[in-house]
C-alpha cells in the first residue's frame, strides 16, 4: 500500500527480517527509503545482545515494545518496559540485554541513517572476527569483544 511517492505502509511483519546471532531484525525503513535520514528496525532480541559498544556516526534509540530491556549508557543502567524511550547520542558506550523476560521487541531508530547496512552484513551465526572486520567502515567501535 502507498499514500505517493515516497510513503511507506508495512503491516506487522512485513519488511526484510535477517537473523542478527538469533535475534530477528525486520527492517522497517531503510536510509534510503528516508534520504538518509534515518532508518527503523524491529528487533526481536531472544538471546543476547551485544558487547559495549559506540556509535561514532549516528545516535541510536530504541521504543521497548514488549518485555523488558536493560540499556546501559555510559555508567548509567536504565530499564526499560513497554512505552519506554531511549535516545543515545553519538560517541557513548553503551550495551543492551533482555532483563528477565524471554524476549524483548524494540524499534530500533537510527540517525543518520546506513548503520542498517551493518546489520545485513553480518546477519547469520555470531562471527566476532566478521564484526571487527566490518567496524572501521560503519563508524563502530567494540568495547571489550567477547572470546568465540
Amino acid at each position: 500500500m502507498s499514500f505517493g511517492e515516497g510513503s511507506i505502509v508495512l503491516g506487522p511483519g512485513d519488511g526484510k527480517t535477517v537473523s542478527v546471532s538469533g535475534n530477528p531484525y525486520t527492517f522497517k525503513v531503510r536510509g534510503n527509503e528516508a534520504r538518509g535520514a534515518y532508518a527503523l528496525i524491529e528487533v526481536t532480541l531472544v538471546g543476547d545482545g551485544p558487547p559495549p559498544h559506540i556509535h561514532r556516526a549516528e545516535e541510536e534509540g530504541f521504543y521497548i515494545v514488549d518485555g523488558k530491556l536493560t540499556v546501559t549508557v555510559g555508567d548509567q543502567m536504565v530499564h526499560g518496559t513497554p512505552g519506554s524511550f531511549i535516545l543515545i547520542p553519538r560517541g557513548m558506550v553503551h550495551t543492551f540485554s533482555r532483563a528477565g523476560t524471554p524476549s524483548a521487541k524494540m524499534l530500533v531508530l537510527i540517525s543518520p541513517a546506513g548503520f542498517e547496512q551493518f546489520f545485513e552484513e553480518i546477519a547469520g551465526p555470531p562471527d566476532m572476527d566478521k564484526i571487527q572486520a566490518l567496524a572501521e567502515r560503519y563508524h563502530l567501535e567494540i568495547l571489550n569483544p567477547p572470546n568465540q
